[in-house]
């Protein structure tokens, strides 16, 4: 049987995720209405796709960095109390 607590942190999880998809939803609809609408948006998918796919090479950067680094023990505490 799950507890309380399990139930209860699932639950707002639930909601949180209800609660994005439905501003996502807003956020759609509402876009299609501001300026020309989803034809207006065409000559900004270029810029777009160019944002998140360097956000997405940063991320993947710096997660490579830091991987090596623990690989190599660089992130390692130095142990002073040995002599």
């Amino acid at each position: 049987m799950m507890k309380k607590r399990t139930i209860l942190v699932v639950s707002l999880a639930l909601v949180a995720v209800a609660g994005v998809c439905a501003y996502a939803a807003w956020a759609i609809s509402a876009a299609g209405k501001l300026g020309d609408g989803w034809a207006g948006l065409g000559s900004a998918w270029p810029f777009l796709l160019a944002g998140v796919i360097t956000v997405g090479l940063a991320i993947a950067g710096f997660l490579r960095l830091a991987f090596f680094s623990q690989s190599r023990g660089y992130d390692d505490r130095i142990d002073i109390d040995q002599r």
